[in-house]
């Protein structure tokens, strides 16, 4: 698979407010990696610069988990944005430091509305044992059902796979895998028949399904009953030291968690 590399204009937007007329900025922190992190990340970043200006410059790019993973291990970026925890297969010498918690839903066109999905259908609908809206207890619509997942770089798709899928069950082969968020979004929003898994800053335009019946949303998170949650991390190579370090405790910072982060997304501690 190739490398979605894109450096995004909010990574230009976001330099560019550090940097008074007369001033230089010491030095770049360079960030790769999840597309459900970005939005926050690039919250973090603003919020940073508006508190200390001048300081530092940022440089976001996303293209998933792994990427974000694999870039800091081979020392490409200072942190790599991580939706995903730690495997054993990573590269040693990383750390993950938690910056907060999210949820992951699983999402339908708003024609199709269904009311609740069990973990049982979830993993039937995704594994492909049922093919058809018609055979799926709730459904708006009738037809085959069109699959949309995450690549196998996405920390959306692993909290997927272990959250509600298992690790004995696999997706679907024959699902139509997109690079990010977004573009299971916008494939969900176009098609009556399609569903699809999304953090949840990405529903807008689609209907996230009730998950055991529980509603997903950003209350249900907090409280700890929608069960579909999991962590977001900026990860380094070795503990954070200098700027870095600076940015990711104002990160994990009370005051940092108890707006920014709690805002919209789950307060990591």
């Amino acid at each position: 698979m190739s490398r979605p590399r894109q450096l995004l204009v909010a990574a230009t937007a976001i330099a560019a407010l550090s940097m008074p007329a007369a001033a230089q900025a010491k030095t770049t922190i360079l960030m790769s990696g999840s597309t459900s992190v970005y939005p926050l990340e690039t919250k973090l970043a603003k919020a940073y610069l508006k508190k200390y200006p001048g300081s530092v410059k940022f440089s976001i790019s996303q293209g998933g988990s792994d990427i974000g993973i694999g870039d800091v291990a081979r020392k490409r970026v200072s942190i790599g944005a991580s939706s995903r925890d730690l495997q054993s297969g990573d590269p040693g010498g990383l750390v993950f430091n938690k910056i907060a918690r999210d949820g992951v839903c699983v999402v339908t066109h708003p024609d199709n509305a269904i009311a609740n999905l069990s973990q049982q259908q979830v993993q039937d609908i995704f594994s492909g044992k049922v093919r058809r809206w018609d055979d799926v207890q709730g459904a708006k619509v009738t037809g085959p059902i069109n699959l949309n997942t995450r690549t196998q770089a996405s920390g959306t798709q692993d909290a997927f796979r272990n959250i509600f899928m298992g690790q004995s069950l696999n997706v679907s082969p024959s699902a139509s895998q997109k690079a990010t968020n977004g573009l299971v979004q916008s494939a969900v929003a176009s098609d009556p028949q399609a569903i699809g898994y999304v953090d949840f800053k990405f529903t807008e335009g689609t209907y996230a399904v009730p998950y055991k019946g529980v509603a997903c949303n950003l209350r249900n998170a907090k409280s700890g009953q929608y069960p579909g949650v999991r962590n977001f991390w900026f990860v380094t190579l070795g503990q954070p030291k200098g700027v870095v370090k600076k940015f990711i405790d104002f990160a994990r910072s009370p005051a940092v968690q108890g707006s920014i982060v709690a805002k919209d997304y789950v307060p990591y501690k």
